[in-house]
């Protein structure tokens, strides 16, 4: 120990060495609380996540965060994008996180053939961070989607979070758009 290191003994703090006994040293500790709103695409936009079986992708989803320690807040599958909102674990990257989700959903779909088309995820994803005074207006605003999109498309949504985070893009980087939506069942 350094004599500049500070000590408490009996609550009393000083700055000199004393016996190890006698003394416990003042340590650090690491806090933190990170909020992530992940969107994710399906390649082409197309409509391909169904209503019959959105509710078990939401909760094979959720069983994936949870497993790499990260509790999720909440969650709304759209037949084209989904939205993710988590408290994040910092012990792990967020790409990885992503990649994780990404590739154990093309699995999941195509062991039941849920689908007759093969499903592929755009190319990169959206990552946003929040605060955690805005944890309940995120949560409305992902378990409102359906409602949301009625108002707006999904371009629309997009460019407008890039731009309420302050975020230069150039279009070419940003998710392929094309107004087919619907919802196939």
């Amino acid at each position: 120990m350094r004599s500049t290191d500070y000590i408490c003994r009996r609550n009393e703090f000083i700055n000199s060495k004393v016996q190890r006994t006698e003394i416990y040293k003042i340590m650090a500790d690491t806090f933190t609380q990170c909020y992530f709103h992940l969107l994710l695409a399906v390649k082409n936009r197309d409509a391909l996540i169904r209503k019959s079986w959105k509710n078990e992708l939401e909760m094979y989803i959720t069983g994936i965060v949870q497993n790499h320690k990260h509790k999720l807040l909440a969650i709304y599958s759209m037949p084209d994008h989904i939205h993710i909102f988590i408290w994040y674990n910092v012990n792990q990257l967020i790409n990885n996180l992503v990649e994780e989700i990404k590739t154990s959903i093309n699995s999941w779909i195509k062991k039941p053939n849920l689908l007759k088309f093969n499903f592929e995820w755009q190319k990169g994803y959206g990552a946003f961070t929040h605060s955690h005074s805005q944890i309940d207006a995120v949560v409305k605003y992902i378990v409102n989607q359906e409602a949301h999109h009625q108002k707006k498309s999904f371009r629309e949504e997009y460019l407008e979070i890039l731009k309420k985070n302050d975020i230069k893009f150039k279009d070419e980087y940003v998710f392929a758009f094309y107004d087919n939506t619907e919802n196939l069942e």
